[in-house]
């Protein structure tokens, strides 16, 4: 089925799921009549679900099928990792002999899939192998085995929880709060790609002995929304799983889940990060209790939890009362408001985006005015002169110095406003787009194609005046295009936003950075690493000279900038080993029939595998079950290669 006709079926399958028998057979005769084909398909894919032998339980008992040495699709079990009440997660191995790779198995228990988290499973498989970050444990795969196991195999991590980490280590404010940097750039480049955690807690945060940050389970808590879990802090409402203590008050009552939901979760990590305690002490531990607490009450400001321990031992090993009161006066002001907004209750309270958050941190950490705090003169002044406390002791400088500051302060206040109104008219295009989506006909949902195209027609039409805020949305669509695998798309997108930036004076600097670091993801996608390099080259001076002007930014432009720089090596590399497999190329028919998987296993044992590679079809075929794929390691040759074998 090719990706269109999947798109359209999708939207109807999961509808029909949600019907009774009377009202599914209604609704398929509605489809009928517009199209039969179609309404043949769907009742294909149903009866499959109805069909007590497909993807049937397992003959084994599970206990049987999850013990060291078993194989579960292409990976042997080697020793258990944790457990919870949805299943288990074990340390495996790749076992068909292809390559040799550690992946975290987590086995989802057989009695609790349905036929909707079977069909989920290869939509979001698609989804989150699009996840390509620094600081995100990728999903390497997920399927089926043979003996009906649903598994999913996540980039294996050897780190401990971020709040653990801390504790044990002794770990600084100042490092904290950038090790909660790259949280916030790892999710808020998920949401970038339409991907909204809804689970995040320190035990889905690791860090690593070296001190890097890896985030675990995107897109799980998504995946599974219709399993329960017995764990002590796991609770459901409705279908929706998640985590009680790090639960944002919309998740209780069962209402949507934004991105903001995110934003609160990372509320609470960054509350327990600071003060090695959570935000709420209810006085009874009960589920019921700490619902209670999240939806009505206030959390405890960090500098007064910190004042107050319950139990813990805050910031360090020792509970020192000189050391608790020091670090209280360090919490106080700035970041008991970032985090307290964070927590905010109503979501339309809390930071916009994670981007925003972490951009708020970042002014504390440079001594900037925040943004969760009221800007008044007084606070903006004692900020400016707490960045430059050494110039104003000279004295003989204070007048000019307070005189450039109130300037600069005016300036900036101008500068905040001009932001503001770009940023509200650009929420405010994207909301009249979503509205538009409601439907195209009778209920019938518009696909993610067509939504796109209305928001470049409506863009061009509604923002003719605000170039910026045009620019700006052109390179949003392009991004959800290259989510959706059309380079081409976004780059005839971003031709346009680059006609745009070229007339604005100035031009924003996070922007022209986002156009310039989505260039290069086009032409990676489109197998030109050099040209991804050549099109990233005129930011790299001004980055290397303002390394923390723009943090995330900055992360995922380099982050782009380093694959595009290992696939060109890596393709300068393989053209003589590829000159030298071709050669063995034997043009008798019976031998031809496997030499398309001899030429890539042989050409993966020279090289190694090519885990950034995008599956994709062989010419001229169809791509298997097991997603076989293709490398473009130069714009002359194409190798041929088995990628993520699901079951062989």
């Amino acid at each position: 089925m090719d990706p269109a006709r999947w798109q359209r079926i999708s939207p109807l399958l999961d509808e029909l799921f949600g019907l009774d028998a009377v009202d599914r057979e209604r609704r398929l005769r509605a489809v009928r009549a517009e199209d039969s084909e179609l309404a043949d398909e769907l009742a294909a894919l149903i009866a499959l679900d109805e069909d007590e032998d497909f993807l049937s339980e397992p003959a084994l008992k599970p206990s049987q099928l999850v013990m060291p040495g078993r194989q579960v699709g292409p990976y042997r079990l080697e020793h258990l990792l944790g457990e919870g009440g949805m299943g288990q997660v074990w340390l495996a191995s790749r076992a068909d002999g292809l390559y040799q790779r550690r992946v975290g198995l987590k086995l989802l228990r057989p009695g609790l899939v349905d036929t909707n988290l079977r069909l989920r499973f290869t939509r979001e498989r698609q989804i989150l192998a699009r996840l390509a970050h620094p600081h995100i444990a990728r999903l390497l795969d997920a399927g089926i085995s043979s003996e009906g196991l649903p598994y999913l195999a996540l980039e294996y991590i050897d780190g401990i929880p971020i709040t653990d980490y801390c504790r044990e280590h002794d770990t600084p404010l100042v490092t904290r709060l950038q090790m909660f940097e790259q949280v916030c750039a790892a999710v808020s480049h998920a949401h970038a790609n339409l991907i909204v955690h809804r689970d995040l807690k320190p035990s889905n945060i690791l860090v690593t002995p070296a001190g890097d940050v890896r985030l675990l389970d995107f897109g799980i808590a998504k995946l599974l929304d219709s399993e329960s879990d017995s764990g002590p802090e796991r609770t459901r409402t409705g279908t929706r799983a998640f985590t009680l203590h790090y639960a944002a008050p919309e998740q209780i009552r069962g209402e949507p889940v934004t991105t903001m939901t995110d934003v609160y979760s990372l509320g609470v990590v960054l509350y327990e990060l600071l003060v090695d305690a959570k935000p709420y002490r209810p006085a009874r531990g009960s589920d019921a209790a700490w619902e209670e607490s999240i939806l009505l009450h206030d959390p405890v400001r960090p500098s007064q939890a910190m004042l107050h321990p319950s139990g813990a031992t805050p910031m360090g090993n020792a509970p020192d009362p000189l050391a608790l009161r020091r670090r209280s006066r360090l919490l106080a002001g700035d970041l008991d408001n970032i985090v307290l907004k964070a927590l905010s209750k109503p979501p339309e309270r809390r930071y916009p985006s994670v981007e925003a958050l972490a951009q708020d941190l970042l002014r504390y950490a440079s001594g900037r005015p925040v943004r969760a705090r009221a800007q008044s003169w007084r606070y903006r002044m004692g900020k400016f002169i707490g960045r430059h406390r050494w110039q104003l002791a000279t004295g003989s400088l204070t007048t000019v110095v307070l005189t450039v500051a109130l300037v600069m302060g005016l300036w900036q206040s101008r500068q905040a406003v001009i932001e503001a109104a770009r940023a509200q008219a650009i929420q405010a295009f994207m909301i009249g787009v979503l509205e538009s989506a409601g439907g195209t006909r009778e209920g019938e949902p518009m696909d993610m194609r067509t939504l796109l195209a209305t928001a470049v027609e409506r863009g061009e039409r509604e923002l003719a005046d605000q170039p910026a805020a045009l620019a700006e949305v052109l390179g949003v669509v392009a991004g959800l295009h290259i989510s959706l695998d059309e380079p081409l798309q976004a780059q005839a997108l971003l031709d346009r936003q680059a006609v745009l930036l070229a007339a604005l004076q100035p031009v924003p600097e996070q922007l022209q950075l986002d156009s310039l670091t989505q260039r290069g993801r086009v032409a990676e996608l489109l197998g030109d690493p050099a040209g991804c390099i050549e099109v990233m080259q005129p930011a790299r001076a001004h980055i290397a000279q303002h390394p923390l002007a723009l943090p995330l930014p900055t992360a995922a432009f380099r982050a782009q900038l380093s694959r595009c720089q290992t696939a060109l090596a890596r393709s300068q590399r393989s053209e003589p080993i590829f000159q030298r497999v071709a050669s063995l190329h034997v043009a008798d028919d019976a031998s031809s029939i496997t030499q398309d998987d001899g030429l890539g296993r042989l050409t993966t044992i020279l090289l190694g595998p090519q885990e950034d590679a995008r599956c994709q079809p062989f010419p001229g075929g169809k791509a298997s079950e097991g997603c076989s794929g293709v490398i473009t390691p130069s714009p002359r040759t194409t190798f041929l290669y088995s990628a993520r074998d699901t079951d062989r």
